[in-house]
């Protein structure tokens, strides 16, 4: 039997008050794999992540994570999936460490296991030291490096970044960016990362550009590139959201 893909959604379709939000997308992950989704505002990106993360059922199509239909066995296909949504998450009144252990009791973690995962979550992230201090008194960049803790405390097999980088500075969204990387190639999570940033997509290892609900290109940047006839990232994304 064939091993299932981390996600796979297939002729996705979603429309508010006649106002066509997805066409027919499909989109999969692989393992280790991370899939920039470039976009500009209104392109169906925060769309798609909401039906991705099961807030909102599509008009038609389906959407597998880890071989579970989320229509039909969510609590199964959640199971699998970290997100580090764009507007902050954390309660700021909670220490890092309650913040984190509300999510491991959530997914049932025995203690233990738990205390060991958020340890070394923040440990590889260098934040150890802001254990039991309150998130509010942390910097944004630091606020979001704990919401990307706490997604793979569960050991998801897709992580969704959902624009993850607004509001955070160049030197704080490196950081993060970098992050992300690093814990994907360790844990081998296939990650979507949904932005409007084209600096955020050159070292994906494949570009998805949306606009106005339609799939314009799905490949890598030099794909991409070599498709558009454009010798930047900026250039072609620009090339082909102009209409």
């Amino acid at each position: 039997m064939p091993t299932a893909l981390p996600l796979q959604a297939q002729s996705l379709n979603k429309a508010y008050q006649g106002h066509v939000a997805l066409a027919g997308l499909n989109l999969s992950l692989v393992p280790g794999e991370r899939v920039a989704l470039l976009g500009p505002n209104g392109a169906g990106k925060s769309t798609l992540m909401q039906l991705l993360t099961g807030l909102f059922t599509p008009d038609s199509g389906s959407i597998h994570i880890m071989g579970h239909d989320l229509r039909t066995a969510a609590p199964r296909a959640l199971a699998h999936l970290g997100v580090v949504f764009q507007q902050p998450a954390l309660d700021l009144d909670l220490s890092v460490q309650t913040n984190l252990r509300f999510h491991t009791d959530l997914h049932g973690l025995p203690r233990a296991v738990a205390n060991d995962r958020i340890h070394a979550g923040l440990e590889r992230l260098g934040l150890m030291a802001h254990l039991n201090q309150p998130c509010r008194t942390l910097s944004g960049g630091n606020r979001r490096k704990i919401e990307l803790v706490r997604a793979l405390l569960h050991r998801p097999a897709v992580l969704l970044m959902d624009e993850a980088t607004v509001g955070l500075d160049p030197a704080s969204r490196m950081q993060l960016l970098q992050a992300v990387h690093d814990l994907q190639r360790e844990q081998g999570v296939a990650t979507l990362w949904a932005t409007h940033l084209v600096e955020e997509v050159e070292q994906a290892d494949r570009v998805v550009v949306l606009h106005k609900g339609i799939m314009r290109h799905a490949g890598r940047v030099t794909d991409l590139l070599s498709d558009t006839q454009q010798t930047s990232v900026q250039a072609a994304f620009l090339h082909l959201t102009r209409h």
